[in-house]
């Protein structure tokens, strides 16, 4: 399935949450896009609500269902834990939203193409794979000759937080994730538990 490059807002309306992160597109309106708006009334069934936060959550970071689907069996594997927190920080872990994190792009979005393009380096290497797993330690950077973009610099200006579990240097344009997160820190608004459930039935 080809990845989604419509409208976000409409998108986020529809999901009640931010995709962007920056709660921009429901500052205004914050009830699903269509003609009946904030006066639609549809309950959702047990199958129905476990469908929609796994929706909210694998658009949040921009992935296609394969890609979050084989991170959700992958998370399985890791024996400390609990699942759901597991996979949420494997997501965190992507190379795409390491970069987002860190500032140097304003949304996960805006972070892929970076990475695409070729413009970021982890360890001094360049690596231009989204979905790479980073890891503890790992310095992410601009490449050199990629220092004077316009869309870096007015991203790094324009952040106002950081997680504690990103490190970053301004002045380097570099940063790294110096721990693990821990599962409050990340997307309170979710409710892994629901996505554990839809996938352990279809697995």
């Amino acid at each position: 399935m080809s990845r989604y490059t419509g409208p976000s807002w409409k998108r986020s309306r529809r999901l009640g949450i931010s995709l962007l992160g920056n709660g921009k597109e429901l500052s205004r309106r914050n009830y699903a896009p269509g003609q009946h708006g904030p006066n639609s009334r549809v309950k959702l069934s047990e199958y129905g609500l476990q469908l929609a936060e796994k929706q909210k959550l694998r658009r949040m970071y921009g992935m296609n269902e394969r890609q979050f689907k084989n991170l959700f069996v992958a998370s399985a594997k890791i024996r400390e834990g609990k699942h759901g927190a597991n996979f949420m920080i494997l997501l965190e872990r992507r190379l795409d939203n390491v970069v987002y994190r860190s500032g140097l792009a304003m949304t996960r979005r805006a972070a892929r193409q970076l990475i695409n393009h070729g413009h970021i380096t982890v360890d001094g290497k360049r690596v231009d794979i989204p979905s790479f797993s980073v890891k503890v330690g790992q310095v992410i950077a601009v490449r050199e000759k990629s220092q004077k973009i316009s869309a870096i610099k007015e991203a790094v200006e324009a952040l106002v937080y950081r997680p504690s579990f990103v490190s970053f240097d301004a002045k380097k344009l570099e940063g790294s994730l110096t721990r693990l997160p821990d599962r409050d820190e990340i997307n309170p608004e979710i409710n892994e538990a629901l996505i554990v459930e839809f996938y352990n039935k279809q697995l």
